[in-house]
């Protein structure tokens, strides 16, 4: 579960990381999952509204909003999506995104300015705050993505999982930021002249984790290195899941993962999972929900953020679709 949230942390679009090549591809979890227990999970997805697909356009009266739920890692496969979304980008007055580049400066200026922010600059290292045997397991994951372990030591907990949600392999071959389906809707806004504004910001990735205690944090670095060694067949898993229009699927299958684990019960789990996502998706949905309305007042909004906020009760379809407005699915 906690290499899944790892992952969502990536969808603030602020990291780089880089594409699994032909030499570093896991196996997708579904492929091979007993046929019960696939059926179990695509009808917990399904419950939930909104749980299919990608790219949506929202109305109301005049006010029109594309919404394109996006993936934040390069893959070819997003060329295609890109040109059928060219009119609406084009046509747009305005592109809100998670973190556009005004963003991306802030958070820069701010790690250098204030090291703190990403690294241990006062108490005790992150070898003397974990257990020994949890300290040896995470200086080998991170030596494998070739970062020594005093480097490691004092990296912020929240970094160290944003690193280990990206397997050994392609961390090795990261040359260049990803050109994942945001960056390329912001250069296509920005090369047709279209206005580019974030939707939340630049230092959100902070407060997030801001809300999780020492406890939790340690919690997850445990966890996430317990399914290290399947770390490609969950990355892969998500990019399958997210390329068929069923995230949603791939958040599930981490909760029915979860309730294998030992020492959980599903009521745990579950209270879990629904902490998490009010931390890391239903609680920015909320507050989008008005910069989009606003936006759309005043013409034609083009709106991009990784596809896992579109779900849920708190998703952001839902909640355009309680303020009014009519949702219908694009297909690409």
């Amino acid at each position: 579960m906690s290499r899944f949230l790892a992952t969502l942390s990536l969808a603030l679009g602020f990291l780089a990381a880089a594409p699994l090549s032909a030499e570093c591809v896991g196996h997708n979890l579904f492929d091979t999952m007993d046929p019960a227990r696939k059926a179990e999970v695509t009808a917990a997805a399904d419950a939930i509204p909104f749980a299919r697909g990608n790219f949506w356009r929202a109305t109301k009266g005049d006010q029109v909003i594309t919404l394109a739920g996006t993936y934040h890692f390069d893959d070819p496969r997003h060329a295609a999506n890109l040109a059928a979304l060219m009119p609406a980008i084009t046509g747009a007055s305005l592109v809100l995104v998670e973190a556009g580049p005004e963003e991306e400066k802030a958070l820069k200026a701010q790690i250098a300015r204030d090291p703190s922010t990403m690294v241990i600059t006062e108490g005790p290292l992150l070898n003397q705050q974990l257990p020994p045997d949890v300290w040896a397991q995470l200086s080998d994951a991170m030596s494998a993505r070739g970062i020594p372990a005093f480097m490691t030591a004092k990296f912020k907990p929240w970094y160290v999982l944003t690193l280990l949600s990206i397997p050994p392999c392609a961390m090795l071959q990261m040359t260049s930021e990803p050109e994942g389906l945001d960056r390329l809707v912001i250069k296509a806004a920005q090369e047709a002249g279209v206005p580019v504004r974030a939707l939340e910001p630049y230092d959100t990735l902070f407060k997030i984790f801001g809300n999780l205690t020492e406890a939790e944090l340690t919690e997850m670095l445990v966890s996430t290195l317990a399914i290290e060694p399947q770390g490609e067949d969950y990355f892969t898993t998500l990019v399958d899941g997210y390329f068929a229009g069923e995230s949603r699927a791939a958040w599930e299958l981490m909760r029915f993962i979860s309730y294998d684990m030992p020492g959980y019960t599903h009521a745990e789990v579950d209270a879990e999972f629904a902490r998490m996502e009010e931390i890391v998706a239903a609680s920015r949905n909320r507050a989008w929900i008005p910069v989009l309305t606003e936006a759309a007042s005043k013409g034609p909004v083009f709106a991009a953020f990784g596809a896992l906020h579109l779900s849920g009760q708190d998703g952001v379809l839902n909640l355009l679709q309680k303020q009014g407005f009519t949702l219908e699915e694009l297909k690409l």
